[in-house]
């Protein structure tokens, strides 16, 4: 009892204004931040990878199958953050079990279950399917058997069951484009459909969290295409590059008007909620949200990237520039998230106090499982890169 009061007296001093007992721990911890953080990197991976097979923009093809790949690792761990927040892990798949189709949380699972085996092992397998076939015949030992079980007994490479798999795979992927919205503008709508709220309640929180998606995925693809080929000592298409970052910097753009549409509809508004909001935003979230999110994170890199295309500017500073904004949007993308799901719990519901969040080191909810989820999905794609190289002269060794 002591301890407890002695906890509650140390939290007390890091409120500043009328709040409620209750309100002084906040609920939703860093993992909900990682969570659609990650949610949203796989969204933007994918439309990226849409780009070349619905939209037929050649240039990004270097990053098609890098993309596919990239969405599947991340898309693997997105709903870890949510099962470790849980306490009790095995009681996720009760969503499946009695499914209730009114809980927007519960039919995360459904979405994630459709988009995972559905859409995106499909799309791979139908992308991959020749070159599994060719890999099981030509590998040995352990490979040999992965390759050999993934053909699901289909191997015929005729032209016609080649023109098949093309056709289906853009089927695919024309099917995968919504759903990949769906996957992460439903985050934005269970944070926008939160009316108690006001930091959260907002008809174009979807749409942010969906333009916000885009652009993490695309600075993602800039960062890991540019590392990797580094890694393999090959040439960077620049042209390849060229146009993610003209990509990057409209997307960004919209996301960075459709975020100021929402604070001048804010400001417009003026409801009781706007004083408190002000003082969450110049005092708890000043440093995260004006320095990082939105001038080193959002206007850094747009006024970098605009600069490469008002400018003729060199390879080698093109490509640092590139390197350096896509860190920068990562960066700003993920203070995005905190700003959301930690902001939005920093004041109390009297509209008069606010809190502090202390983030753990240790702990379930602590800082390294946080770090931990963020750095496996690149462990997981190190492994599916291993055994499905997305490169064009693997392709071409193939077929030679």
């Amino acid at each position: 009892m002591e301890k407890s009061f002695e906890r509650l007296a140390i939290s007390l001093k890091e409120v500043a204004g009328f709040i409620y007992p209750n309100e002084i721990e906040l609920h939703w911890s860093i993992l909900i931040v990682v969570y659609p953080y990650i949610t949203g990197l796989v969204a933007g991976a994918f439309i990226l990878a849409s780009l070349e097979r619905v939209f037929n923009v050649k240039e990004v093809e270097p990053t098609y199958r890098l993309s596919l790949l990239t969405a599947l690792a991340f898309l693997i761990v997105a709903p870890l953050p949510l099962v470790a927040h849980l306490g009790h892990p095995e009681r996720a798949f009760e969503i499946f079990l009695t499914p209730n189709f009114r809980s927007a949380m519960a039919m995360f699972g459904f979405v994630y279950a459709w988009y995972l085996l559905v859409v995106l092992l499909v799309e791979l397998w139908f992308e991959y399917r020749k070159d599994i076939v060719v890999w099981s015949k030509k590998e040995k030992g352990l490979k040999r058997i992965i390759y050999l079980v993934l053909t699901l007994g289909a191997s015929d490479l005729s032209e016609k069951s080649l023109r098949f798999d093309k056709k289906a795979g853009k089927i695919i992927t024309i099917i995968g484009v919504p759903s990949a919205f769906l996957l992460h503008g439903y985050v934005g709508f269970i944070f926008g459909s939160v009316k108690a709220n006001p930091w959260w309640s907002s008809v174009l929180m979807p749409v942010v969290f969906l333009f916000s998606a885009i652009v993490s995925g695309i600075a993602l693809m800039i960062l890991l295409y540019m590392v990797i080929t580094l890694f393999r000592k090959k040439p960077i298409e620049m042209s390849c590059i060229d146009k993610l970052a003209s990509f990057l910097l409209y997307a960004m753009i919209l996301d960075f008007s459709l975020e100021n549409l929402d604070f001048i509809h804010r400001i417009y508004e003026s409801e009781e909620s706007i004083k408190i909001l002000y003082q969450l935003l110049i005092s708890k979230l000043f440093i995260s949200m004006v320095v990082i999110q939105i001038l080193l994170g959002t206007i850094v890199p747009m006024v970098l990237l605009a600069w490469t295309k008002l400018g003729h500017l060199p390879d080698e500073l093109r490509r640092l520039i590139y390197f350096c904004s896509a860190i920068l949007t990562l960066i700003g993308i993920f203070s995005i998230r905190w700003n959301v799901v930690i902001g939005g719990q920093l004041f109390s519901k009297s509209l008069r106090g606010l809190t502090t969040y202390k983030m753990e080191l240790l702990g379930i909810e602590g800082l390294l499982v946080a770090l931990f989820f963020l750095v496996l999905p690149f462990i997981i794609l190190y492994i599916l890169v291993a055994l499905f190289p997305p490169w064009k002269e693997a392709e071409v060794k193939l077929e030679t």
